[in-house]
């Protein structure tokens, strides 16, 4: 069978045209009928649920909120558990205080020159301590109690785990002598001395601590009892040039 085209090839690259053009309208109007339908669907989701998740939660907001506020004392049950968020570095900060009972062992010398503690304060604001006590031996004693603090050493493990040594006392000085009687009628010398001490004493950094009295290589009784002012380095020689 024989076919003749009569249709010529103009007419057909138009209907080609057409063909192609009527495709990328369908396809156009299918891609813009999704975009509708995905835009409407996003517009339901933030105008519809959106607004109802908003609505209900805060419902839920105002309700636990009202169940809060009922509750009695609400401002002082919150200050406590913020406390109590704290409690731990409090803990690992406070001063060991209880650490003065091992220096007091320490430094109280003994008879004849034993001294007893009236009132003891501590002020670690200023890092100072006040002793005030009495002794039976007079003067001597309170010089050898005196001598004592100053020769004490608090000897402790640091935070690194070496070994340290530091002196416990600076800035001593006697105050408020004076002779008075004790409950029993016999003849005392009242005092008050007072001193810095070195923070590590009480600081709770400070492990394995222990309290150590040394006078200079002199721990007799005679050095204890003479003032400290009666000694001092020897005078050096000076030459003089024979005019």
């Amino acid at each position: 069978m024989i076919e003749i085209n009569l249709i010529p090839d103009v007419k057909q690259e138009l209907i080609r045209a057409q063909r192609i053009r009527s495709k990328v309208i369908m396809g156009s109007v299918f891609v813009g009928l999704f975009s509708i339908g995905i835009v409407t669907i996003l517009a339901l989701y933030v105008f519809t649920v959106q607004t109802v998740r908003s609505a209900l939660a805060d419902s839920s907001i105002k309700t636990e909120s009202e169940k809060l506020a009922s509750i009695e004392d609400l401002s002082k049950v919150l200050t406590i558990q913020n406390q109590l968020t704290k409690i731990s570095d409090l803990n690992g900060s406070k001063k060991i205080d209880s650490r003065i009972f091992d220096l007091l062992n320490a430094i109280i010398p003994p008879k004849p020159n034993d001294v007893k503690i009236s009132n003891l304060s501590i002020n670690s604001e200023d890092g100072l301590i006040a002793i005030e006590g009495q002794a039976e031996n007079s003067y001597a004693a309170v010089e050898v109690f005196r001598k004592t603090i100053e020769g004490a050493k608090v000897k402790f493990t640091d935070i690194n785990n070496e070994q340290q040594e530091v002196t416990i006392a600076s800035s001593i000085s006697t105050s408020n002598t004076s002779y008075g009687e004790d409950t029993s009628g016999l003849k005392v010398l009242r005092f008050t001395i007072s001193f810095s001490y070195a923070e590590e004493l009480f600081s709770p950094k400070s492990k394995n601590v222990s309290i150590v009295i040394t006078n200079n290589g002199n721990a007799t009784d005679s050095y204890l009892g003479i003032p400290k002012s009666v000694f001092t380095d020897r005078a050096k020689d000076i030459t003089e040039e024979v005019q």
